[in-house]
């Protein structure tokens, strides 16, 4: 076990080991590949290259995704105007507890959305911004996260705001996100 492994339960070194193929006698080595590709690759924009962050990547796999979204990820901060009215309603709500698996559940209430003061790329941001946030719990990068979403009384004037790169955006984030270990239930 290394040190960025220290704390972890048995439970969830095991999962890591088995779901993840994470390896502690390769695990420094496949960090400083990253941080490699992180050097040459300015035009990304990550601030940190220390283990522990490189290592929520290696976890979550989603390096690729903000790889080809980088307008997604600028700005990426509470206080951008969209992103804070989205997280004001609750977009996504985090509770409390874990679920028996050991993941972080999050909850959308789609119907909530007021296209008015924000876009739907705000929402999916203000999901990203919790996401990065919350995967610095070493136990979520492995546990994961469920998202439920709530569809009822989504009208179809919230609908006719969603375009067709819109959606490839949001499928393409909760295709990753499945690699996060995230799972989705539609209500």
């Amino acid at each position: 076990m290394t040190h960025l492994q220290a704390g972890l339960s048995p439970e969830t070194l095991e999962k890591a080991k088995v779901e993840l193929k994470e390896n502690p006698d390769t695990l420094h080595q496949d960090i400083q590949e990253v941080r490699d590709m992180i050097i040459t690759r300015p035009d990304i924009g990550f601030l940190r290259t220390d283990d522990a962050f490189i290592l929520r990547f290696l976890r979550a796999q989603y390096f690729e995704y903000r790889q080809q979204n980088l307008d997604m990820f600028k700005n990426l901060k509470a206080t951008d105007p969209g992103i804070k009215q989205a997280l004001k309603d609750g977009f996504p709500g985090v509770l409390s507890n874990l679920d028996r698996y050991g993941r972080k559940i999050l909850v959308l209430f789609a119907a909530n959305w007021d296209q008015s003061r924000y876009t739907f790329v705000d929402i999916l941001r203000a999901i990203l911004l919790s996401l990065e946030a919350m995967i610095e719990d070493p136990e979520l990068q492995v546990n994961g996260f469920v998202l439920i979403i709530d569809w009822s009384n989504f009208t179809f004037k919230q609908a006719s705001k969603l375009t067709p790169s819109m959606l490839r955006l949001a499928i393409e984030g909760l295709q990753v996100t499945q690699l996060f270990a995230f799972n989705l239930m539609f209500i």
